[in-house]
C-alpha cells in the first residue's frame, strides 16, 4: 500500500505487521523510535524530561555537563537544538503497511498465557513500557492515522491513545475483551492509556464489559481522538479514506515546520503534560485546592525563562 509523501521535517514509523503485540513488531518499533530520536551529532537519545514541575532550570551545572543524559540544553537552547536535532524530524507518523491497524497478538508467536515462559513475558512487558515512554517523551509529536478495515484491538487502542494525535474516521470501532477472556494480557496494559484519556466511567465499562465503541463516541466523550466525519453519500470506502488522509496531511503540515518551531512544539508538549499533573498539594496555598493557580504560575515561569533565551 503506497503511503502519502511527507514534508521534509516529517518521517514515518511503520508497523510492518499489524499484530502489534508480537515481540518482533515491538522490537522493530523500539528500533525505529530510537533511530528518529537519537542525535546524529552526538549519538545521544534525545527524549523529553520527566513530567515533573521541579525540572524548570535545565541549564547544565558543575555536576551536569554536556555529556550527562540529564542535560536538557538541547531542548531549552535554540542553538543546541539546531545542532543536536539538525537532521531529525519535527513530527512522526505511525502507520501500518496494510489495511489493518492492529490485530493484537501474532498467530505465528505463542500467545501470552499462564504457561508462557517468564522470559518472554518480561521482555514483552518491558518493551511495551519502553515504547510507551519513548512515545510520550518524544520531542517530535507522533500522529497516528487509524486506518483499518477491522475492529481495533486492545493493543491498537493502547498504542493509538499513547500517541499525541490519534486520528480516525467516525465509524472506526475499538474493543477491549472482558477480564474473563484469554486476552487479559493485552487488555490490562491498555488500561493505563484509556483511563487517562477517557472519562473514568466509560473507560471502566469498556474494560469490564468488553464492549465496542466507535471513534465518534470516543470523540464526543472528551475529544480523545481527532474524529473525521464519514462523508455523506460516500460512493465507496475510497471517499472516506481520502477524507482521513486529507485531515492527516493537514495536521502533519502544521507540525512539520522549520527546526525552531519544532523546539517550541517539543517544549510545549513537555510543559502541557507537566502542568496537567500539578494538583493542590504542591504548597500553593489552602485556597488553591485544585492546583489551577499553581499550574498557571508554573507555566508562566517556563514562559519567562524561555523569553530570556
Amino acid at each position: 500500500m503506497a503511503r502519502p509523501k511527507l514534508p521534509a521535517k516529517a518521517a514515518y514509523i511503520t508497523l510492518k505487521n499489524p499484530n502489534a503485540s508480537s515481540l518482533s513488531v515491538l522490537r522493530d518499533l523500539r528500533q525505529q523510535l530510537h533511530h528518529h530520536l537519537t542525535s546524529p551529532r552526538t549519538g545521544r537519545l534525545l527524549t523529553l524530561p520527566p513530567f515533573k514541575q521541579h525540572i524548570l532550570n535545565f541549564k547544565p551545572t558543575d555536576t551536569n555537563k554536556d555529556t550527562s543524559n540529564n542535560n536538557y540544553t538541547w531542548l531549552t537552547d535554540p542553538d543546541s537544538w539546531r545542532k543536536e536535532r539538525e537532521d531529525l524530524p519535527n513530527v512522526l507518523v505511525l502507520r501500518t503497511t496494510g489495511p489493518i491497524f492492529s490485530a493484537g497478538e501474532d498467530p505465528q508467536e505463542p500467545p501470552i498465557t499462564t504457561t508462557t515462559t517468564r522470559t518472554i513475558i518480561q521482555e514483552t512487558l518491558a518493551l511495551r513500557t519502553e515504547i510507551t515512554s519513548l512515545i510520550r517523551h518524544s520531542p517530535a509529536p507522533i500522529i497516528t492515522p487509524i486506518k483499518t478495515s477491522s475492529t481495533v484491538t486492545p493493543t491498537g487502542l493502547h498504542l493509538s491513545l499513547t500517541t499525541d494525535f490519534p486520528i480516525a474516521l467516525a465509524n472506526t470501532e475499538f474493543q477491549l475483551p472482558p477480564p474473563a477472556s484469554t486476552h487479559l494480557a493485552t487488555s490490562l496494559p491498555a488500561m493505563a492509556a484509556i483511563s487517562r484519556r477517557l472519562p473514568p466511567g466509560l473507560a471502566y465499562r469498556l474494560f469490564a464489559l468488553g464492549g465496542r465503541v466507535s471513534a465518534g463516541e470516543l470523540g464526543r466523550a472528551g475529544g480523545v481522538l481527532d474524529v473525521v466525519p464519514v462523508p455523506e453519500h460516500a460512493e465507496s470506502t475510497d471517499t472516506a479514506a481520502r477524507a482521513l488522509e486529507e485531515r492527516v496531511a493537514g495536521v502533519v503540515a502544521r507540525l512539520a515546520a522549520d527546526t525552531a518551531a519544532g523546539r517550541l512544539q517539543a517544549l510545549g508538549k513537555w510543559a502541557y503534560w507537566t502542568q496537567l499533573g500539578i494538583d493542590g498539594g504542591g504548597g500553593a496555598g489552602e485556597e488553591d485546592d485544585d492546583g489551577y493557580e499553581a499550574a498557571e504560575k508554573w507555566a508562566g515561569a517556563v514562559m519567562a525563562e524561555q523569553s530570556q533565551g
